[in-house]
């Protein structure tokens, strides 16, 4: 009996194959927020030699902030860091980008031309029709690159890409069923104009990208992805820049944070510590806890015993809140060289986001850390008693 409604299923599926057909579409609700984490690991090759590599970690809070018709307006922040080298340990924060835009229900952008994020835009694209198991379609999408730094170009650095697509129907990701949706497209572009006083610029590029995208079809979103790739720069100097690697990312559902409970129950944890120099404050990115007069060895990174205590009793209180990420800035008191100043206060963030890591606070993938020198002082430091104040360490529990 079960072989012949095997036989049956079969046979209406090849009478019928449109009963096995999907249609994808975005879907967009009002202030609904997601969280995005994705991990890119990429080698990079000047003129054919090996120069270094690189681990990228992003993390991307999108809002709906607008519905009309078929299309959402997203509100994005994507927030960008970085270990260098086969660098262990936690990440350097590196750069924070804002991004509003348009897109409907079949994946089409309307972007402003001064947003530098997202880098891959119209991807994927939906065709109108029902898609089938095995059917592929073809349609246009762009990419933008944020080169001021590599190559002074103050604008997004735009090209085109053509989009190859194949539904590959049902299949597992992290024990669930998603639709899997293969795309891949190469890359051979020159740019129409290169300015004549540039110095360095990209005068042709290609490569290729090759994804697999797990595509939640009840919430109209994508789940994860993963991507192989290169990509080649001829640059107007002559030299060569290749970069190939590969990226993974998954959405994260986003937890809206009761800031008002948080900061009070943060505070009562720490009062019963009896914590000095010791200060919890709600601010826009989240909670941070202050840790002012932080005490290392002189011109040092290394933390005194007595440092390290106050840092178990935070990280006590930090593992009450395990789905939230952590920034941790180094701040100094105005002395030595502003270099000198800026490279302190970074090392001495890393040891204290190390020493969270070891403690089990968060994996590498939470923390991420930065550097201010002396740009953002707290008190005068002209005085000691100011000084004292300004050379701190700041670990925020973050909002998104």
């Amino acid at each position: 009996m079960i072989k012949k409604l095997w036989a049956f299923i079969f046979l209406a599926a090849l009478l019928n194959p449109g009963i096995y057909a999907e249609v994808f579409r975005f879907r967009y609700t009002m202030d609904d927020q997601y969280r995005i984490l994705s991990t890119v690991r990429e080698e990079v090759y000047i003129n054919g030699g090996f120069s270094h590599e690189a681990e990228i970690f992003n993390r991307i809070a999108v809002r709906v902030t607008k519905t009309a018709d078929d299309s959402g307006y997203l509100e994005a922040d994507f927030q960008t860091s970085e270990r260098i080298g086969g660098m262990k340990g936690v990440y350097q924060w590196s750069e924070v980008y804002e991004s509003k835009f348009w897109r409907n229900s079949l994946g089409r952008y309307a972007i402003e031309p001064q947003y530098f994020m997202p880098v891959v835009r119209d991807v994927p694209m939906f065709p109108e029709r029902d898609i089938e198991p095995g059917e592929s379609w073809i349609a246009r999408g762009e990419e933008a690159h944020d080169f001021r730094s590599n190559f002074n170009i103050p604008v997004p650095f735009t090209f085109p890409i053509t989009v190859n697509y194949e539904y590959r129907g049902k299949g597992d990701f992290e024990g669930k069923q998603y639709d899997v949706i293969s795309i891949r497209y190469t890359v051979f572009h020159r740019p129409a104009v290169v300015p004549r006083n540039a110095a360095l610029y990209p005068v042709r590029l290609s490569g290729y990208s090759d994804q697999l995208l797990y595509w939640d079809n009840q919430e109209g979103q994508p789940y994860a992805y993963q991507e192989e790739f290169e990509f080649v720069f001829q640059l107007s100097s002559g030299d060569q820049v290749e970069y190939r690697g590969s990226a993974e990312a998954k959405v994260i559902e986003s937890i809206h944070m009761n800031k008002e409970d948080m900061l009070k129950s943060i505070q009562e944890e720490l009062s019963k510590d009896n914590l000095k120099d010791t200060t919890v404050r709600s601010d826009e990115r989240g909670i941070t806890i202050s840790l002012e007069n932080i005490q290392f060895k002189p011109d040092s990174t290394e933390m005194l015993a007595t440092e390290q205590v106050k840092l178990d009793a935070i990280a006590a209180v930090l593992k009450k809140y395990p789905d939230r990420d952590i920034l941790i800035t180094g701040h100094t008191a105005l002395a030595g060289t502003e270099a000198g100043r800026q490279q302190l206060s970074e090392e001495r963030a890393r040891v204290v986001g190390d020493y969270l890591l070891l403690q089990g606070v968060r994996t590498k993938e939470h923390i991420v850390i930065q550097g201010k020198g002396a740009r953002e002082p707290v008190a005068d430091n002209r005085t000691e008693e100011g000084m004292k104040k300004n050379r701190r360490v700041e670990i925020t529990i973050l909002e998104n």
